[in-house]
């Protein structure tokens, strides 16, 4: 996102307690990007943005340029060093593995270690492996509180030209199995699920999905859809429900993408 605080009010309108900002480091010094954070009981939402002229701010801002919304879906690991080899040995070129760190408040050091796979391998937006290593500093009670009583992410929905051949590539991936799920392909991880469809098919509950290959949206789990729902239309959000998947929001440029709950 170009503007953290452009998007900590509109998630704050939301019911939203973000994390305060924190800029990354490599190797001590500046990665050129921070990031506020959504922390829930299963998963988070990373909302990031270039801050400086470095590799690792050109790359998302690269990203940026393609779409407003959601690029980045990561898998956890316990082992991103042997998560690179399982990568490698699968044909998927993995960068060295980076070793990322951040400072948050009361001078705690948050470290954690990223695979990514370079974009010619995995198209649809920066799809990693993170092994964090101070879960702790990160899950903590006071940002787990969220008004709008959303727990966690249940799914990602990834747009394709071709469906089951990106279904393959993902599962080689993730070490997953694809099955067909009502005109999509679904991955099944330990904590939510993977949705691949056509930009048509995904438009038919979904506003604003963006061109192949892409990340289209995010699942939200909701303790309280219809009040969490009545909350994004008081903050003048569209709000549009399906039979078929429930509700879906299309996100204002702070944010981007759209979010199904």
């Amino acid at each position: 996102m170009p503007d953290l605080g452009a998007a900590a009010a509109l998630l704050g309108s939301l019911g939203f307690t973000a994390t305060p900002v924190s800029e990354h480091e490599v190797g001590g010094e500046p990665a050129g990007t921070a990031n506020r954070c959504l922390m829930f009981d299963q998963g988070y939402i990373e909302i990031l943005a270039p801050t400086l002229d470095t590799p690792n701010a050109q790359r998302v801002r690269e990203h940026m340029a393609r779409y407003g919304g959601v690029h980045l879906v990561c898998f956890g690991t316990p082992d991103a060093q042997a998560e690179r080899a399982r990568l490698a040995a699968h044909g998927f070129d993995p960068e060295p593995v980076v070793r990322l760190e951040r400072s948050i408040e009361e001078e705690k050091r948050v470290r954690f270690n990223v695979v990514y796979a370079p974009r010619d391998k995995m198209p649809e937006g920066r799809i990693q492996y993170c092994e964090h290593l101070t879960p702790e500093h990160i899950w903590q009670p006071r940002h787990l509180k969220h008004e709008n009583k959303v727990s966690g992410l249940a799914a990602a929905y990834i747009v394709a030209r071709d469906p089951v051949e990106t279904a393959a590539r993902w599962a080689r991936y993730a070490g997953l199995i694809p099955a067909p799920d009502n005109g999509m392909v679904r991955l099944d991880t330990a904590r939510g699920k993977i949705f691949i469809a056509t930009k048509k098919a995904l438009s038919e509950f979904m506003e604003h999905v963006p061109d192949a290959p892409g990340v289209a949206a995010i699942r939200l789990a909701v303790a309280d859809p219809e009040a969490f729902a009545a909350r994004c239309r008081k903050s003048g959000l569209s709000v549009r429900r399906s039979p078929r998947l429930g509700n879906s929001v299309a996100l204002p440029p702070a944010l981007g993408g759209a979010w199904l709950f």
